[in-house]
């Protein structure tokens, strides 16, 4: 059995989002960041960082955090949402990476400088805003020619992207002017799985 320490959040909600759409039976264990739930010694035990989601599955004996790790880990196990064939299959590894190593960082920046810093950075505050339409500009030239970020089969790089922007339309960050972004957003957010995994452990109102 699958057991899944999460809390409402982008990259907790990848994770939902994965178990859901793969069907795998699984326990949610929810952790409240507000109540400082992540930093209690059991917590700390399964990932000394802090973060969630982190990912127990007793069947194997593997612990898993950071998310696009459990992506990965969920799709290898499973045979789906990642491609065997090479070409597609590092296509997604790409749009994966580039999730991580950019987009989810950038994004998560920007929420904390326009809205959570307690001293407003102007400056900084542009930064991030140009850094991540930079971002998006990639991204919806990118899907002005691709139903999903590998293709035509949705996969993990698409559950990694939409846990962020997922969070940007509930707390108002307009991203609406790249047409192609925000009509794979939709696309995605129609899915059923999307829709139960967004709604664990609980619904997102804001940043």
């Amino acid at each position: 059995m699958i057991q899944l320490y999460t809390d409402s959040s982008p990259n907790g909600f990848k994770a939902t989002i994965a178990l859901e759409e793969l069907g795998l039976p699984y326990t949610l264990r929810h952790v409240r960041i507000e109540e400082g739930d992540n930093r209690k010694p059991e917590f700390l035990r399964l990932n000394p960082h802090g973060r969630i989601p982190v990912l127990v599955d007793n069947d194997t004996g593997i612990t898993l955090f950071e998310s696009a790790a459990i992506l990965l880990y969920l799709a290898e196990k499973t045979g789906q949402l990642l491609s065997s064939t090479p070409k597609v299959r590092w296509e997604t590894l790409q749009w994966l990476v580039f999730h991580a190593s950019s987009v989810g960082p950038l994004i998560g920046q920007r929420v904390y400088f326009e809205i959570f810093a307690a001293a407003k950075i102007p400056e900084a505050v542009a930064h991030y805003r140009r850094l991540t339409d930079e971002a998006f500009a990639t991204l919806d030239n990118h899907l002005a020619t691709h139903a999903y970020m590998a293709g035509d089969d949705y996969s993990i790089a698409d559950i990694a992207h939409f846990g962020w922007t997922h969070i940007m339309r509930i707390i108002d960050f307009d991203f609406s002017t790249y047409r192609h972004l925000s009509t794979w957003h939709e696309r995605v957010a129609a899915r059923p799985a999307v829709q139960r995994g967004i709604a664990l452990p609980a619904l997102a109102t804001g940043a």
